[in-house]
Parts: structure tokens; C-alpha cells; sequence
């Protein structure tokens, strides 16, 4: 019985580990915030384009998804987007399903 308890337990924190960040966001949702308050800025940072070579840059900033979600809030907080933090969220994983991929 210690035995299956052990296993049980390792299996589950496996599964923790591995858990997607953002899972509570919808990325469609936030494909659709982002193109809002985040395109011209990114754009005139970038020297123009789409402004989404700011997240594929060799010297990007966020190198975790914690990171992210920190950059995002600064962002939301330094524009004035106004974002509850769900909207945050999606972000995110639209952020991290299209450029991060942090698992």
C-alpha cells in the first residue's frame, strides 16, 4: 500500500510540474487585446513592422512565465490599457502559445 501511495503521489506531482502556464487564459481573447494596446507601441519600440520582434528578439527581457505575467502587468499599468487581471491572463497565453512557449 506505501508503495502505491508513493507512486500515486510522484505521478501527481509530475502532472503539477508539468502544468500549463495561463491555463485560465483564453489565447483568442488575448490575440484580440494585444492587437488593441499593444501593436503601436511595440511598433514604434521596434522601429516599425508588426512590433512582433519585440517578443523573438535575440535580447528579449521575459525569459519565464513569470516574467511575463510581470512585463504584462507593467504594461497594462504604463499604458493605461486598463485590464482586469483575467484579461491579463489571456494575454499571456495568447503570448506564450504564439512566441514563449514556457511550460
Amino acid at each position: 500500500m506505501k508503495i502505491l501511495m508513493t507512486g500515486l503521489l510522484l505521478i501527481l506531482g509530475i502532472s503539477t510540474v508539468q502544468a500549463e502556464p495561463f491555463a485560465k487564459g483564453d489565447p483568442k481573447v488575448g490575440k484580440a487585446l494585444a492587437e488593441k494596446s499593444c501593436s503601436a507601441c511595440h511598433i514604434s519600440l521596434m522601429g516599425g513592422g508588426d512590433g512582433s520582434k519585440i517578443y523573438t528578439r535575440s535580447d528579449r527581457k521575459v525569459k519565464s512565465a513569470s516574467q511575463l505575467e510581470g512585463r504584462i502587468r507593467a504594461c497594462n499599468a504604463n499604458t493605461g490599457a486598463g485590464w482586469f487581471p483575467e484579461e491579463e491572463e489571456h494575454v499571456a497565453a495568447y503570448l506564450n502559445a504564439t512566441y514563449y512557449h514556457f511550460k
